[in-house]
């Protein structure tokens, strides 16, 4: 089963470290991740940055497209008033019909604050509860969503590859 995943660490440091044991565990068998992005928001910062696992494959560019309307749309445009809802309704948009709803898109802007990180993940045929087994003494919190199979296929449709 494809699953988005959202592990949020309560360092700007952490996520960078968790996509290095990443991909540690996915050589490990344990995931298959198809593309994962890392969210930085350092103490001081007006905002977060966002590191994608393949910026410079442009085989790539779709997954490219989904990370940044979706962290563009959740912490780029301004974050009060209509434009807030705004910025989320365009994630909204873009990520409907594949399973992440508003729900889990505003738990992650809410949750996502200055001071903490993200490693956002697109994975298949993965064991996420081993897979954290590895993120031991991180302080992590966990925000997921699974995907059936008609989600995966347009994902991956839209931004990836099959």
């Amino acid at each position: 089963m494809t699953t988005f995943t959202v592990w949020k660490f309560d360092d700007p440091e952490g996520a960078a470290r968790a996509a290095d044991i990443l991909e540690d565990v996915q050589g490990d068998g344990l995931i298959k991740v198809l593309d994962h992005a890392v969210l930085s928001w350092p103490v001081g910062k007006s905002r977060p940055s966002l590191k994608h696992s393949h910026d410079l494959a442009w085989r790539d560019v779709g997954w490219g497209a989904f990370w940044g309307v979706l962290v563009g749309g959740l912490f780029f445009l301004p974050v009060l008033g209509a434009a807030a809802g705004a910025g989320v309704g365009a994630a909204v948009q873009a990520t409907s019909g594949v399973g992440i709803d508003k729900e889990h898109l505003e738990k992650i802007r809410t949750e996502v604050t200055e001071g903490t990180s993200a490693l956002m993940v697109v994975s298949d045929q993965g064991d996420l509860d081993r897979v954290a087994e590895h993120f031991h003494g991180m302080h992590w919190t966990l925000v997921d969503t699974n995907l059936t199979e008609g989600e995966r296929r347009e994902l991956l449709e839209a931004f990836g590859s099959d």
